[in-house]
C-alpha cells in the first residue's frame, strides 16, 4: 500500500475531515490533499506527528519500505512488537522486550543467547543448532556491535 492510501485509510479510521487532521499536525487542507492525492509525501517532522497520532510506525506510514528487525535480538518488527520511547513515539531499531522505557532489557549478549536458545529451540531446532546459530547472528546486530566499541 502507498502512503497515499496509507494516510486516506488512517485519517478516516480515526474519523477526521482533512481539514482536522490538518490542524492536528499543524500544516493546511490543501497539504493533506496533496499527501492523499499522492502529489507530495509528508516530511519528517510531520511523519512523526503522524505516527504518534494514528499510533502507527513511520515505516507503516510509508508502505513498510524497509524490513525492520530488532537491532538486539532479531526479532522481526512489526508496529505491535516494535519499541516505544518514554514519550511514546515509535523506537524503530528494537523490540519491545529487549527496550522498552528508554531501558534496553539486555546488557549481556551471553544472557540473551542463552535466553534465545531456551525459548527458540524445538524439536526441529536443537538447542546446540539454535545456541550456535544465535551465537553467529547476535553480534553482527547494531546493539551488540556497538556494545563491543
Amino acid at each position: 500500500m502507498e502512503t497515499k492510501d496509507i494516510i486516506l485509510k488512517l485519517r478516516l479510521k480515526q474519523g477526521l475531515s482533512q481539514e482536522e487532521l490538518a490542524e492536528k499536525v499543524y500544516v493546511t487542507r490543501q497539504a493533506v490533499s496533496r499527501w492523499e492525492n499522492g502529489e507530495t509525501v509528508p516530511n519528517t517532522e510531520t511523519l512523526k506527528m503522524l505516527s504518534m497520532l494514528f499510533g502507527v510506525s513511520i515505516n507503516t506510514l510509508l508502505g513498510s519500505p524497509r524490513k525492520l528487525i530488532c537491532q538486539c535480538c532479531g526479532m522481526p518488527l512489526e508496529d505491535e512488537v516494535m519499541s516505544r520511547e518514554p514519550d511514546g513515539a515509535y523506537n524503530e531499531e528494537y523490540c519491545k522486550w529487549c527496550y522498552a522505557d528508554g531501558k534496553f532489557a539486555y546488557t549481556d549478549l551471553e544472557t540473551l543467547i542463552d535466553f534465545c536458545t531456551e525459548h527458540m529451540s524445538n524439536e526441529k531446532w536443537p538447542k546446540d543448532q539454535a545456541r550456535a546459530y544465535f551465537e553467529e547472528a547476535l553480534p553482527k546486530l547494531g546493539y551488540w556491535r556497538q556494545q563491543g566499541k
